[in-house]
This record gives structure tokens, sequence and C-alpha cells, in this order.
């Protein structure tokens, strides 16, 4: 539903500054929308670039009404509450923005296209959590592909599995690859326009939507699948069906440097594993025990947003002599030493 061209205001809420703010985040670094201003109720009158060190700089207001008059055309809702819904405090803002003539982009997994059954032409609500029509149970057809299919994986939930495949999609592209992104995401699919909201997908079924994705792209050279969750996390499905639908060739261990147990456990009592343990995890589950195609774990992704030159240097030389792996922050060195041992 959405046009390239139409600019964008981000609703934060009030997570512009917090890891649930992602869905924000990672529109302000990849998507080609314009943003006119973003809306943070703590942090009005502000600029995005005090806050945050990438994409463009542009205002902070404080609710809708005050970014009216910079003329977005569509609100998108850029945090992640707890259990998907809709805080009760923002359906006043989403009214406004109704009233106010603006379409809204819906990550969350509470629809609202119920509660605006009356829209102006041209007006949308794309609750983006929906299953596709028309699916299947998976076959394993990808596996008899001759191309590489790269899927990030992780050891935990809001790792960087999708900012590192968005940019390792951008290195190929650099290289003139013929490369694919599977979005498996509602970001990603804001992102790049297409893709499957695993989350919102019957069990059943999810393998076949991954496989759906991943053959209508099956001309690409390399396809980079983003992952989803982590076979770590005690409330995490969704690693098993991006193995069984993609077949995986290739791995890439994404991991916050730093991190001994799981941040996005309330308990904070969930150790994360050694890597080398996880990886071979993974490695053994997509094998299915030389049952599908062997997937080889051929680098970390390691996040060292919150980290000082110095320190990330020191997480990544003690990440390499723990795993023997190639590791690397593809945000703050570049993708491309991924890129390249995928492809090699």
């Amino acid at each position: 539903m959405l046009n390239k061209n139409q600019p964008l205001v981000i609703h934060f809420d009030a997570q512009i500054d917090q890891t649930n703010g992602k869905m924000g985040h990672s529109v302000l670094r990849y998507s080609e929308n314009p943003v006119a201003c973003v809306i943070d109720r703590n942090h009005g009158g502000h600029r995005t670039r005090e806050l945050l060190n990438f994409g463009p700089d542009v205002p902070i207001v404080s609710s809708v009404a005050e970014a009216l008059p910079y003329a977005p055309e569509a609100l998108l809702l850029g945090m992640a509450p707890g259990g998907g819904l809709l805080p009760e405090h923002m359906f006043d803002e989403m009214d406004q923005a109704i009233a106010g003539g603006l379409s809204i982009v819906n990550g969350l997994h509470q629809h609202l296209s119920p509660r605006y059954p009356m829209l102006a032409p041209g007006q949308w609500v794309w609750d983006i959590r929906q299953e596709p029509q028309g699916l299947g149970i998976a076959t394993a057809a990808a596996a008899d592909l001759p191309n590489r299919r790269l899927l990030l994986v992780g050891t935990d939930m809001a790792i960087g599995k999708m900012t590192a495949g968005l940019e390792i999609w951008r290195a190929a592209k650099e290289a003139s690859c013929r490369a694919s992104f599977v979005a498996t995401g509602q970001i990603g699919m804001v992102v790049t326009g297409r893709g499957i909201p695993l989350d919102a997908i019957r069990v059943d079924y999810a393998c076949g939507a991954v496989e759906q994705e991943v053959m209508a792209v099956k001309a690409s050279d390399l396809v980079i699948v983003e992952g989803q969750g982590s076979l770590a996390h005690p409330g995490s499905t969704s690693t098993l069906p991006l193995m069984r639908g993609a077949c995986p060739t290739h791995l890439i261990l994404c991991h916050r440097a730093g991190m001994t147990t799981l941040d996005t456990v309330r308990t904070n009592s969930i150790r994360v594993p050694p890597l080398l343990d996880l990886i071979r995890l993974y490695e053994d589950l997509a094998a299915a025990c030389g049952s599908l195609p062997a997937a080889k774990t051929v680098g970390i992704s390691l996040n060292t947003a919150h980290m000082s030159e110095e320190a990330a240097a020191s997480a990544v030389e003690e990440t390499k002599a723990q795993t023997g792996l190639l590791v690397t922050d593809p945000i703050r060195y570049g993708p491309k030493p991924l890129f390249d041992a995928v492809m090699t």
C-alpha cells in the first residue's frame, strides 16, 4: 500500500531512544520514503540526530497534532509495545491521524483497520501482520536450487538479524551480485515493499510461506533470508520454519557483544550458550541429519552499537579468538567481509 514517494511521520510514542523503537529506527535507516518528522512525547522540540547517529536529521514533535503541519501522508507506528498491542493512550493519536487525512502503517499484532471502516478516498490502514492467502505446506523445493541461500540466525530476539541481512544485501548490490532479500517481518516488508509476516502465519503453513518467498526469487545468485527469533529463546518458534522453508546453504550468527543472558527475557536468567555450541545446533538442525543441505556458518555479525570504538574492537577480537570465525560489526565496519565470506 505504501508508495515510496509518500512522506512519513514515524510515531515512537516514547521509545525513540529505546530498543523497542526498532521499527522506526530501521525505517529511518533504510526506507526510501522521505520522513517529514517523528513523534516522541518525551523528546519534542529536538531533532533525531541529537538522539540517533543514523538516518535523516528531522524534527521531533510530541503529538500527531504537532506533526500535521509538516505535511506527512502516512503515519508509521515505530514502536513495539509488549504483546504487540497498542497502548490505550495511543488510540487518540490514531484517531487524530485519520481525522487529519493520514494513512496508517501498522506493524503490531493488533489490527487497526476494523476501527476505521470509513476512510477518505486514497486513505488506507495497512495492518502488516496478516496471513497471506493461498499458502500450503513446504516441500523442500529450495533444496534443489543451485544458488546460495543465507539465513541470519541469532543468540536472541532483537539482536540485529534484519540489519545484518539488509547490510549484506547492500554489499551484494554494490558488487553487482544478483541478490534478493526475503523479508519475513513487518520491518523488512515496509523497507523492501514485499515479504511475509512470519509471526502472523499459522504454524502448519509457516515453512511453506518461507519456501514460497524463496522460490519467487530463485533466479537470484544469492537469496538473503531475514532471520527471526532464536533457538535459545523460550518464546521463539520462528527459526525452524525459516530453516525448512529456505533450506539455507550458509548461516551468519548475530550476537550482541558482551551479552551473557538473553536481553529479551524479563527474568534475565537464561544464559547465552557458548557461541560455538549454538552454531553447531543451528547447523545440525538445518541439515536434519543429512536429509537437507548442510548449512555452513561463515561468520558472526557482532552488534557493538552500545560500545566505544576501543571496546568494540576488543569485543570483535575476543569473539574471533573464542570461535575461530570471521567476526565483524557490519554497521561499524561495513558488511563487505560478511558478503565475501558467503560468496567464497
